[in-house]
């Protein structure tokens, strides 16, 4: 069996860029938030910041913390039949965390990105997305993504990469772990 990966960090961490470097060397990504993105529109619900928050706890109230999770694991499943690593970015709750090592066991590692908070920010309001959203929004996600156990996560990240300097020393910090993975 092949070894899934699964990336977490709050909002602004650099996940979606640990995921890119991933990308870029054929590694199969499936991220979470794609997968909220995707209930967005499915629902036709106008994409102000808010919004992204919502569904994503809608869906879980509904369905339980582990929604996300339990939609996913199939398509990684596939994945793995052809690929020796897939990573799933967006890692963000302990539910979740728990699916992915029910289905993977020692075959399942989590990464977490470590930045700090005025850094996210500051790149958050640069990359311009539209679930992103101004300082009292920041806050909120910041606060609902701990209470679905992020910060337990992140603490207890079988990997911790740093990134609180520029892009080209991060990019090399994830290049450095995938080859010692390798």
């Amino acid at each position: 069996m092949g070894r899934v990966f699964a990336v977490c960090g709050m909002p602004g961490s650099g996940k979606g860029e640990f995921a890119q470097v991933l990308s870029n060397n054929e590694i199969p990504v499936r991220s979470m938030g794609d997968m909220v993105r995707e209930e967005v529109a499915r629902r036709e619900l106008d994409v102000a910041p808010e919004v992204f928050g919502i569904v994503a706890a809608d869906l879980r109230r509904e369905f339980g913390d582990d929604v996300l999770a339990v939609r996913l694991t199939a398509a990684v499943d596939e994945l793995l039949k052809d690929n020796p690593i897939v990573l799933i970015d967006g890692l963000r709750g302990t539910a979740e965390y728990d699916v992915f090592k029910s289905t993977w066991g020692d075959s399942f590692q989590s990464v977490a990105i470590v930045t700090e908070k005025q850094i996210r920010f500051a790149r958050m309001e640069a990359r311009g997305r539209s679930e992103d959203g101004g300082t009292a929004t920041f806050e909120a996600r910041d606060e609902r993504e701990k209470g679905w156990g992020l910060e337990s996560l992140i603490e207890s990240a079988d990997v911790q990469l740093e990134n609180n300097l520029d892009l080209v020393h991060f990019q090399d910090e994830i290049r450095t772990w995938l080859n010692a993975l390798m």
